[in-house]
């Protein structure tokens, strides 16, 4: 046995029980379950430490169970030291065909590449195998970047591609795996913790700051500084402390120039927008966009940013002063994201309505308030949605301990309630 087949050996269970698969995501192997079976390429994308190498795993354990042999099945990891040997697409057709020439497959290969984008010229590899007429490959890859199939690709590989967005646990996995009932108290624990998986394996709340601190630290450097050569890397950092810190304000450019200037940062324009583009693209951060209701257009100038998990809140900026409904707002947000959603800060006659979501020909609207006080916040809240004269869905979501009636078609949920309401 070759040394290279050897480590393709100590990852694969060719000889062994599959290990390591973690919590079972099952909303996430559904969504895929229904696009085995064919030629199309699965992409999962997402933040890095989000569960995609587990969701990998667990997508080979149930192609074994369901019959798969598993020696047709080839998984690889560029983040594994053991695979610094692939550099480039070359290294990774000459791995292959020598697990091809020394394990000898019969029928279908079903190829798993774990952050693939650290393998130069990947594209020419996977878009090879994926029309390869000789030899029928299945292909699975992750990525930590938004742009992994953007431009070239993208249109090289028109049509034969289905992509999977991965985020962190939501709160009915966190539940899940906690082994807690549903109620506002585990909600309000979610809130104050977040959803990054190696979290549920770090009982102390220093090794908890030191793990987040590590991963966003790992995707600043490695995802974002080296990748685009960032020259200011204090800044990178400081806008994405900002837009945390900032999470569920309308903002624009203009505006975050402003504060730095401040602050007595010099900054420009394009160096912003660029920055803060990095950290979209490697899901750190997203951006709504604002959405007229009634013109059915995206409305230009000002956004809302919210972190991909609240766990870079928690535990890193934890100093700043900010509120537990902005959390609310960012949880809701992020849920509906990984239930398909396209999901904008909606804009009507003068109100704003925290979130107007769309899936094809669906719609919901929802507004988000920590707690509903008193009458007049009640009045305020119910305002925004009762001024959209549509029958689409629409939802109040608060943290109260009573849910309240009806109202003019608006439905008020329960925070803890929401995520199974829209699942």
């Amino acid at each position: 046995m070759s040394d290279k087949i050897a480590i393709l050996n100590k990852y694969n269970s060719w000889n062994s029980e599959l290990s390591a698969i973690g919590f079972i995501r099952q909303q996430y192997l559904n969504k895929m379950k229904a696009f085995i079976g064919n030629n199309l390429i699965k992409v999962l994308v997402g933040q890095r430490r989000s569960g995609k190498s587990y969701l990998l795993r667990q997508t080979i354990s149930m192609l074994i169970q369901a019959g798969i042999n598993s020696k047709n099945i080839l998984y690889i990891n560029k983040e594994y030291t053991d695979f610094d040997f692939i550099e480039t697409y070359n290294d990774l057709v000459n791995l292959i065909n020598e697990y091809l020439s020394e394990i000898k497959p019969e029928g279908k290969i079903y190829l798993f590449i774990d952050e693939v984008q650290d393998i130069e010229m990947w594209e020419k590899a996977i878009n090879s195998y994926s029309q390869n007429f000789t030899q029928n490959f299945e292909i699975f890859i992750t990525g930590s970047n938004s742009n992994l199939l953007s431009g070239e690709l993208a249109s090289l590989l028109s049509g034969r591609y289905i992509k999977f967005t991965v985020y962190p646990y939501s709160y009915p996995e966190y539940i899940s795996i906690s082994n807690v009932a549903k109620s506002k108290a585990s909600f309000t624990e979610y809130m104050e913790t977040g959803g990054l998986p190696e979290l549920f394996n770090l009982p102390l709340q220093e090794t908890k700051l030191h793990y987040v601190s590590s991963v966003k630290d790992t995707i600043m450097l490695g995802d974002i500084v080296k990748r685009y050569t960032i020259k200011d890397v204090r800044l990178l950092e400081d806008i994405f402390s900002y837009l945390i810190n900032n999470s569920s304000n309308l903002l624009s450019i203009g505006n975050i120039i402003t504060y730095f200037k401040s602050k007595n940062r010099k900054t420009n324009y394009e160096t912003i927008s660029n920055y803060i583009d990095y950290l979209m693209q490697s899901f750190l951060i997203h951006q709504a966009e604002r959405y007229s209701i009634k013109g059915k257009e995206i409305i230009s100038g000002t956004n809302k940013y919210y972190s991909n998990d609240l766990a870079f809140k928690n535990y890193i900026y934890p100093g700043f002063s900010y509120g537990l409904g902005y959390k609310l707002e960012n949880i809701i947000y992020i849920y509906l994201l990984a239930c398909d959603y396209k999901v904008y800060v909606g804009y009507e006659r003068n109100k704003e309505i925290d979130f107007v979501a769309i899936k094809g020909d669906k719609k919901l609207y929802v507004q988000v308030s920590y707690i509903l006080v008193d009458e007049s916040t009640v009045k305020r809240e119910y305002s925004g949605l009762e001024s959209i004269s549509d029958n689409y869905p629409k939802y109040l979501v608060s943290l109260d301990d009573v849910k309240l009636a009806s109202r003019n078609g608006i439905e008020h949920v329960l925070a803890w309630e929401f995520h199974d309401l829209i699942r």
